[in-house]
């Protein structure tokens, strides 16, 4: 076994993540078709474990969903395995059992709503949880990268105040209190207000650290590029969120099913939401690991070429 870079155990994780993506954007599909009921009963579907229902009406996007997960599960049960037989590091073995736990999670959640019939904690707890899931899944693409394996990153100072670390903790705990506000909405846990309100700050909080990044550590490529996309997300998402605000809350308040506008912009605001948050996580474990706020212990590559040039 060995911790360099293996380009079979980074891909599957890639996949792993572009599944498990699918698997979102699945799940939104179900809320916003209303089909949560469409198959009662769980975890068989229609009495039957291994037997496909007619794919008519809701049935079609609430049995996808699960054929969806189930494949997801087996998926991530596989890559656990392979991760234990090529890569020695202990943490990130750990983190796969995580991701197992997740999934197993994530599924009984998924059985819960529908033996109890959509309660909103739940069904927002779901939510919730499938996109932790799909940001486990893209830091584990992140670690078995090339770039994490492989390479020492310089470390620079992080003198900022408050620090860049806690910008982007802070950042990922206001996206995952938006998320939530969002998922008790569209289960009607909750009004609309607290999603709007938190959109505010979470915006400020995510261009905040996304701008304290590209003007202080710009030059390095691992944090500019996902601060970057972390601004991209957020135009795009407030874009979307607007869009899905008309279409579900002015224009389709009396709509008798879900129109197809309501649930196109729903669907990729949810979409877009659970990106933002991988995005995150990503800027995040590379703060911590290039940022440093102890400046004895950090070499100055400005400083030392002055030293040498004296």
């Amino acid at each position: 076994m060995s911790n360099h870079f293996h380009r079979g155990l980074h891909r599957f994780a890639v996949v792993l993540s572009g599944c498990i993506f699918v698997l979102i954007v699945a799940g939104a599909l179900v809320t916003s078709e209303d089909a949560g009921l469409s198959v009662p009963d769980w975890p068989t579907s229609f009495g039957s474990i291994y037997k496909i229902p007619p794919m008519v009406g809701g049935v079609k996007f609430e049995h996808t969903h699960r054929m969806i997960a189930e494949g997801v599960g087996l998926l991530t049960i596989l890559f656990c395995v392979a991760t234990s037989f090529v890569d020695r590091r202990k943490w990130l073995r750990n983190l796969t059992f995580v991701a197992i736990g997740a999934v197993i999670a994530q599924g009984v959640l998924g059985g819960l709503t529908v033996l109890m019939f959509l309660p909103w904690y739940i069904s927002s707890a779901h939510a919730a949880l499938g996109q932790t899931f799909f940001s486990i899944a893209v830091l584990l693409a992140l670690y078995t990268g090339r770039d994490w394996t492989e390479s020492t990153p310089e470390k620079f100072v992080d003198d900022g105040a408050p620090s860049t670390r806690t910008l982007a903790v802070l950042t990922i705990c206001a996206v995952y209190l938006q998320l939530f506000f969002g998922a008790a909405f569209r289960h009607s846990g909750m009004s609309i207000l607290a999603h709007l309100v938190n959109a505010v700050l979470t915006s400020g909080l995510v261009a905040w650290t996304a701008i304290r990044v590209l003007s202080r550590y710009g030059q390095i490529t691992a944090l500019r590029r996902p601060a970057a996309m972390m601004i991209a997300l957020l135009l795009v998402q407030l874009g979307f969120g607007f869009a899905a605000y008309l279409t579900r809350v002015v224009w389709g308040k009396t709509a008798v099913q879900p129109l197809p506008s309501m649930v196109s912009t729903t669907v990729a605001h949810v979409a877009i939401g659970a990106l933002l948050l991988a995005t995150s996580f990503v800027l995040e474990e590379q703060v911590r690991r290039r940022l440093m706020k102890e400046s004895a212990t950090v070499a100055e590559p400005s400083a030392a070429r002055k030293a040498i040039s004296a």
